[in-house]
């Protein structure tokens, strides 16, 4: 699974993109955090059985604040825009990106989430290949309905996602191995180095 340090620099490519004017170290931090914020469901799986992967890592939880941002900001007196200025409601939409595209997506490709908790309980998993062969024609494997296919899982209730916080549904012993994941391939390593190269060059830019 991606670690949060994974997430979090996916979050960095998408402060950089799309913040603009408003790139500073603050709205950074901001877009940085809504993009690990999912990962913090990982302790309530103490609390809610399958929590973890389902909590936060979901679509509904987005979609429901993105309708409470366009509603707000399509106000005439648009309450974050009134605190914040037109600055805040940039960030607010850029972390929403975040936390979307840095912290859900990248868990749904690998192993899957629960994309539509707490509306409808099945973890989903969107993990496969593209391929065009000259036998066979346009071949996917992304999604894959059938009872046989990897694209629907289980549910809360037979799920457990291990984490170096909670490796295994109930107890574990004292003597348990716990491994917290850095970068676990080399693309993932990529996509860290990446985005500290863009971070860094943004704010570099930034200061001329």
């Amino acid at each position: 699974m991606p670690s949060t340090l994974v997430h979090v620099a996916i979050g960095g490519i998408v402060a950089v993109a799309l913040l603009g004017a408003a790139f500073d170290r603050r709205s950074v931090l901001v877009v940085l955090a809504a993009a690990a914020l999912p990962d913090f469901d990982t302790f309530l799986g103490f609390w809610i059985a399958g929590g973890h992967r389902a909590v936060l890592h979901n679509l509904v939880l987005p979609a429901v604040a993105l309708g409470a941002l366009a509603v707000d900001t399509r106000r005439p007196i648009s309450r974050l825009r009134r605190r914040y200025g037109d600055r805040g409601v940039r960030v607010a939409f850029v972390a929403l990106a975040a936390f979307v595209f840095g912290g859900v997506l990248p868990d749904l490709v690998v192993n899957g989430v629960n994309a539509f908790y707490p509306v409808h309980d099945r973890f989903y998993t969107v993990n496969g290949e593209l391929l065009l062969s000259n036998q066979r024609g346009l071949v996917q494997t992304f999604v894959d309905l059938s009872p046989a296919g990897d694209t629907v899982g289980g549910t809360t209730a037979n799920t457990h996602y291990y984490t170096g916080v909670d490796p295994s549904a109930g107890a574990e012993s004292a003597d348990v191995e716990r491994v917290f994941p850095v970068v676990t391939s080399g693309f993932r390593l990529l996509v860290v180095v990446l985005s500290g190269f863009l971070l860094a060059a943004r704010f570099r830019e930034r200061q001329r």
